[in-house]
């Protein structure tokens, strides 16, 4: 599936899903990408470009709206639409977790 069909599908990719993730409270750009580096734990980062262009994807799929806009800054939040679509990729990475547990025995395992 090409990424700009995950959307569609109702599926997030890992770039969707931390911004949406981080902007449950109200951000600007350089905000985003520290506070995705942060709960990640530097696993995940995301540059200014990506960024950009995948906020402006979210807000015409109108999962993230912008809050504020100064000269210098704008401030987005994610939606009660995004929060839904968020909830339900976690539910989604749960039970694909939970197929390979049984598909590799995990829990035998540990």
């Amino acid at each position: 599936m090409a990424r700009n069909d995950s959307l569609k599908m109702g599926e997030l990719t890992d770039a969707y899903y931390y911004i949406l993730l981080s902007l449950i409270n109200p951000k600007h750009g350089y905000l985003i990408m520290k506070s995705i580096e942060e709960m990640s734990e530097g696993k995940f980062s995301i540059g200014p470009a990506s960024l950009y262009t995948s906020i402006k994807k979210l807000l015409d799929a109108e999962l993230i709206k912008l809050t504020e806009e100064s000269e210098q800054k704008k401030i987005y939040i994610t939606t009660d639409k995004g929060i839904k679509f968020l909830k339900n990729e976690i539910e989604r990475k749960r039970k694909m977790i939970e197929i390979a547990e049984k598909v590799f025995n995990y829990k035998e395992m540990l």
